[in-house]
């Protein structure tokens, strides 16, 4: 099964929780251990502190009764939920927070005399120097205890004299238990939050994977020549910003494969025509259908018929070469004024049998422009051959020329058929012919613009087209103006 962008994103998600779940079981918790750990034996520090220098100082100076301290660690014991004990040098225990059993021996405390003559319980083995430089250890101290234990002393010191020691025991499993309630709390927290990722995972799902989908099973239609499918996506982000796109880039596709067919459909029939004619025209002559005395005129159709065979070859071929880029252009100064009229009087007879009369507008009696000559002309001769072309009988075209901001404007304007609005943008696309043009324009091939199209853009120059259907069109194109009609 082929991986989905969207597995893989499931898949690290599932990994993230994984790995964020044996952060928190581990690392976490023992920094939570460690920091509560800490906190617990500042505390209680401070507590066995207070003690030693407080009511314990006030009971060596005989300032409060056995009984009052006893109370008074009972009370700190409660408050702080731990185990307070008071033990002299020698490790004799002569008050317990949680036992008033205990027989206290004022007198031998006071004296700090050997108590080994004392009724007091021993802690075997307690020497205060097992601290080290420490005034906290954690174990069972002593064996006095049957879980882990955190004991802290702090020594009770009276005329710079060390009398006893307060210590104070709190067992690690209520530190482990205060761990597993802020673990608890910090567990509950990256459930919400894996909870509400869920939430932004599904919104992921419907707003951009669902989309996404969509657009790449369309694509791959696309890819097919499947163009007739859109994309049913609708929003203002970029996601929608790419249906757009992709739509437009299929209506754009088919308009092109359709405008393609067209032209290999108008290509095959003008090529056709004149070979079928040629080839019917041969036959006949070498069969003797058609007599040698009227040979000639067949001959002149036949030669006829290879020009228009050789025009449309160079068409294909100049179009070819300017959509690689590789146009070579020959700049030099000539007179677009003098190139008009000698291109209009190549139509002198077509334009006499239709009865069209050219107008020309001309700004000076030479006007000198820096182009390629060559290029330029063909330009001129396709926009006047479609202007003739699609030009009633009995009508005018203009061509003007006029000079503004040192660009030279050439102006080409028929009276004729015009162009559908739909198909403005269009005429400029290489095989176009407009529906209206089919019936006027027998031997065109939809080359003739995007040619004129291609130089003028080679000479950097812009070229437009204002056309209404059943008024006229008119071309108009710049060149720069020459540096010898600027001076």
């Amino acid at each position: 099964m082929k991986n989905s962008l969207y597995v893989k994103l499931l898949i690290s998600y599932l990994i993230f929780g994984i790995l964020a779940t044996i952060v928190l079981c581990t690392f976490s918790q023992h920094m939570t251990v460690r920091h509560l750990t800490m906190s617990e034996e500042q505390r209680l520090y401070r507590e066995a502190t207070v003690i030693a220098n407080g009511y314990a100082a006030n009971y060596f100076n005989a300032g409060m009764s056995v009984e009052d301290l006893q109370e008074q660690l009972e009370i700190v014991s409660a408050y702080t939920s731990a185990e307070i004990w008071i033990l002299d040098g020698y490790g004799h225990l002569f008050l317990n927070s949680s036992d008033r059993t205990i027989i206290e021996d004022t007198d031998a405390f006071l004296s700090n005399q050997d108590s080994t003559d004392t009724t007091h319980v021993m802690i075997e083995g307690f020497d205060i120097q097992d601290f080290g430089n420490r005034y906290y250890q954690i174990g069972t101290f002593y064996d006095n205890f049957v879980e882990e234990t955190l004991t802290v002393f702090s020594p009770i010191t009276i005329g710079y004299q060390v009398r006893g020691y307060v210590l104070i025991h709190r067992p690690i499993s209520q530190i482990t238990q205060d761990t597993n309630s802020y673990m608890n709390i910090i567990f509950a927290t990256i459930g919400i939050v894996f909870a509400c990722s869920f939430i932004i995972l599904f919104a992921f799902t419907i707003f951009v994977y669902r989309p996404m989908r969509q657009i790449g099973k369309v694509a791959a239609g696309y890819a097919k020549g499947e163009f007739e499918k859109k994309i049913d996506i609708h929003t203002n982000d970029e996601v929608g910003s790419l249906a757009n796109t992709l739509d437009y880039m299929a209506t754009e596709l088919a308009t092109q494969e359709e405008d393609q067919r067209k032209f290999v459909s108008n290509v095959s029939h003008d090529f056709r025509s004149p070979l079928t004619s040629i080839k019917g025209y041969v036959e006949a002559m070498i069969d003797g259908t058609i007599p040698v005395e009227m040979q000639d005129k067949y001959l002149n159709i036949i030669l006829f018929e290879t020009e228009r065979l050789n025009k449309l070859t160079q068409s294909l071929l100049d179009l070819n070469r300017f959509g690689q880029h590789s146009i070579m252009l020959d700049i030099t100064d000539f007179d677009i004024n003098q190139m008009i009229r000698t291109t209009i009087l190549t139509f002198e007879g077509t334009c006499g049998k239709k009865g069209i009369t050219f107008d020309l507008l001309l700004t000076g009696q030479e006007l000198l422009v820096t182009a390629d000559m060559s290029k330029i002309q063909q330009v001129l001769y396709n926009l006047v051959d479609n202007a003739v072309k699609f030009s009633h009988n009995n009508s005018d075209i203009t061509i003007e020329t006029s000079i503004k901001n040192e660009k030279v404007f050439v102006s080409v304007k028929d009276t004729g058929i015009g162009i559908p609005a739909d198909s403005i943008k269009k005429i400029w696309t290489r095989f176009y012919k407009t529906d209206l043009s089919r019936g006027k324009d027998k031997r065109g091939t939809g080359l003739g613009l995007s040619i004129v199209k291609e130089i003028i853009q080679a000479h950097k120059q812009n070229i437009n087209v204002v056309s209404t259907e059943g008024v006229g069109t008119e071309f108009i194109f710049t060149l720069p103006l020459s540096s010898e009609d600027t001076q």
